[in-house]
């Protein structure tokens, strides 16, 4: 069986051996592409182990049209997966991986096997951080729930590496965070995301552990406007009494609107911030702020202009960006007697963080007449053009998610990172 056509280009995919085959897809080895195979979804849907099963023309399409949305939005934010590109209607080219047996839940509401494992809980109880579980994979048993030790006991070896504390923990750290970034993706349109299972896998060759399998309409609980009796996802197809053509087609169209949104889920860009720097001999420093804000998602413009030499100028751009409507953080890069941060702060509503070039035996004071503000005027400063860019970057992501993604994304590589450096250090000794 042969792929031929790409949505990245035209690459022709030979498939080789199944490696496993499950309930609701197909992985494949690839001849032509070592370290990759393809994962192909079936028109098959399942609940309780398998227990309940049933075809469902157009599900492999749905499934795999959400779950190659998704993960392309996660490793846009910065999150690990093993998803390349998608390949046709109902495949996609992924990173080899040998499979952890472990299954992620991330919980905010309190509803389903939740309720049952914890008489007297009432559902919509809300967790506050999420609440994660960990199930062992294990269909005869029905996936049981494991605890953090019982995972640590079992002392599990995937693709060449141990499963222990640290490998853990990077996985609890990483679960906690996509469900986190997903949950704020879907309330930016109004809809409710109540639990996610996801998996892991270990790269062939690398030892790498980063997000695998797939995310669809299986994998979690979605309520638009938080409401269970609009719920979107499989619990419908679970909760069926009986199952007709008519109730089948029904959880075939929730799949297709969850599918469809999905696509909404990562817009344009729809914040900015603006460096305004006092003279061109300081584009330097700006475009290393303008670096920091486009590696975060957040458009960065550069202008020159002085609010001691040209007032008036200064004033009329300020006016220009306040105009447009689009929400703005302004970075005023000047030194000496700084006047260009507080002015713009003076004469608007939208925050301003100085960010002053520091050099030579006047860098003190250059801090100090950025700090040393006049009544009435509200504008940050930091020392740093990194820390300038992280700033502004923070305060759009209250109202754009996708920047507060990379945030999120950035801040656990970085955990990570420490993670690691810290276990190696230990194994090194």
């Amino acid at each position: 069986m042969n792929g031929t056509g790409d949505a990245n280009g035209d690459c022709d995919y030979s498939l080789g051996p199944v490696i496993i085959e499950g309930k609701t897809k197909i992985v494949y080895k690839l001849k032509s592409l070592p370290g990759h195979v393809m994962l192909k979804s079936k028109d098959r849907i399942t609940a309780g182990d398998g227990a309940r099963a049933h075809d469902m023309e157009g599900k492999a399409a749905i499934s795999t049209a959400t779950t190659c949305a998704l993960f392309k939005l996660l490793n846009d934010a910065g999150i690990k997966t093993h998803f390349k590109r998608r390949h046709s209607d109902t495949e996609f080219v992924a990173l080899e991986c040998e499979m952890v047996p472990l299954e992620w839940v991330t919980r905010r509401v309190a509803t389903g096997s939740f309720l049952k494992r914890h008489v007297g809980v009432k559902e919509g109880f809300r967790f506050c951080p999420p609440k994660q579980e960990t199930f062992f994979k294990d269909d005869a048993n029905h996936d049981p729930l494991w605890s953090y030790e019982q995972c640590v006991a079992a002392e599990l070896r995937v693709g060449g590496i141990l499963i222990g504390p640290d490998e853990l923990d990077i996985m609890r750290k990483i679960t906690v965070t996509v469900f986190e970034i997903l949950e704020r993706c879907w309330s930016s349109l109004d809809c409710s995301l109540i639990d996610m299972k996801i998996e892991f896998g270990v790269v062939k060759n690398t030892g790498e552990i980063v997000l695998a399998d797939t995310i669809d309409s299986d994998s979690w609980r979605l309520w638009p406007a938080g409401d269970r009796r609009l719920m979107k996802d499989k619990q419908v197809y679970r909760e069926l009494k009986e199952v007709t053509k008519e109730a089948l087609d029904t959880v075939k169209r929730n799949f297709e609107w969850v599918a469809e949104r999905v696509e909404l889920l990562s817009p344009k860009p729809i914040a900015r911030a603006v460096v305004l720097m006092g003279s061109a001999s300081d584009s330097a420093h700006a475009e290393k702020i303008q670096t920091c804000c486009k590696s975060l998602g957040v458009p960065c413009e550069l202008r020159v202009t002085s609010a001691h030499k040209g007032t008036e100028e200064t004033l009329r751009i300020l006016a220009e960006y306040e105009g447009e409507g689009i929400p703005t953080v302004f970075i005023a890069v000047a030194g000496r007697s700084n006047g260009l941060g507080p002015v713009l702060s003076g004469s608007s509503s939208w925050p301003v963080i100085n960010c002053p070039p520091l050099s030579g035996e006047w860098a003190a004071h250059d801090i100090w007449s950025s700090m040393r503000l006049p009544s009435g005027l509200g504008c940050a400063t930091v020392m740093y053009p990194e820390a300038a860019g992280l700033a502004a970057a923070q305060i759009l992501s209250l109202t754009d998610h996708v920047i507060w993604s990379k945030i999120r994304a950035k801040q656990l590589n970085t955990w990570v990172g420490l993670k690691q450096a810290d276990r190696k250090m230990r194994n090194d000794k």
